[in-house]
């Protein structure tokens, strides 16, 4: 497994924005806590043949699939096409392919998470934004084991790569392949 993404190198720029992501996230945390705060987000499942792509944060040390919020008056699909974008420079008329939601409480927060995936022949050049994202991996099935990984990508996992030792309590709504 190594290290996806283009090689600019980071910033100081870079490096303040990382800060601010590390402090405000779990203030944040604190502040869904205490709202009981509903969130909406969407996940992108990136395959390249039997390999996940996988994005880490700044503000965490689990491994994600690339995605984030639903803003007001979106859909799920056009927060999955702009975090695309904007995470790790994915865009144009990407495949995605709608595989039904998740609902969990993580970081603090009810969550409904839809999931897409996108198949890819082969991956293009990421373009990390260095700040939020910071690095990316394919990886392949037998090394997801051990890995640190946010509960709806745990589910998500759990459902979809059968045997694999993933136990997360959520309610699932996922269509069959």
């Amino acid at each position: 497994m190594s290290d996806l993404g283009q090689t600019r190198h980071s910033t100081l720029l870079d490096a303040a924005w990382r800060t601010a992501y590390r402090v405000g996230f779990p203030l944040a945390g604190i502040w869904w806590q205490l709202r009981h705060q509903q969130h909406g987000g969407a996940l992108v499942a990136v395959y390249v043949g039997q390999a996940l792509l996988l994005v880490r944060s700044s503000y965490s040390i689990e491994w994600n699939f690339p995605g984030g919020g639903v803003r007001p008056g979106k859909t799920p699909e056009l927060a999955a096409r702009r975090e695309l974008a904007e995470e790790i420079g994915l865009a144009g008329a990407l495949p995605l392919v709608a595989k039904g939601d998740v609902q969990g409480l993580w970081e603090g927060r009810r969550d409904k998470v839809p999931f897409f995936e996108l198949r890819l022949d082969r991956l293009p050049e990421l373009q990390l934004d260095k700040r939020e994202i910071i690095g990316a991996r394919l990886i392949s099935p037998s090394e997801l084991r051990g890995m640190a990984l946010t509960g709806p990508v745990a589910v998500y996992l759990g459902r979809n790569c059968p045997g694999l030792p993933f136990r997360v309590t959520a309610q699932c709504n996922f269509q069959d392949p």
